[in-house]
């Protein structure tokens, strides 16, 4: 087990937390995390995700051409 110290919302202070047993097989590197301290658990998202597209289309430059 590997322990963080991390701010607990319910102790309302840095605690150490710590990777429970993992049934998933992530082992240490697992998302799941113990407070020590009450027991609180808390999800450390690991992945990376594209923010949505805006439903606003900006407008292109006009491109200029010059008679030869």
């Amino acid at each position: 087990m590997s322990d963080r110290e991390l701010y607990c919302d319910t102790c309302e202070g840095v605690q150490p937390f710590e990777v429970p047993p993992c049934v998933d097989g992530h082992d240490l590197d697992c998302p799941e995390l113990i407070c020590t301290g009450c027991g609180a658990a808390v999800l450390i998202a690991t992945f990376a995700f594209r923010a949505p597209q805006l439903t606003t289309r900006r407008r292109r430059p006009e491109s200029r051409r010059r008679a030869a």
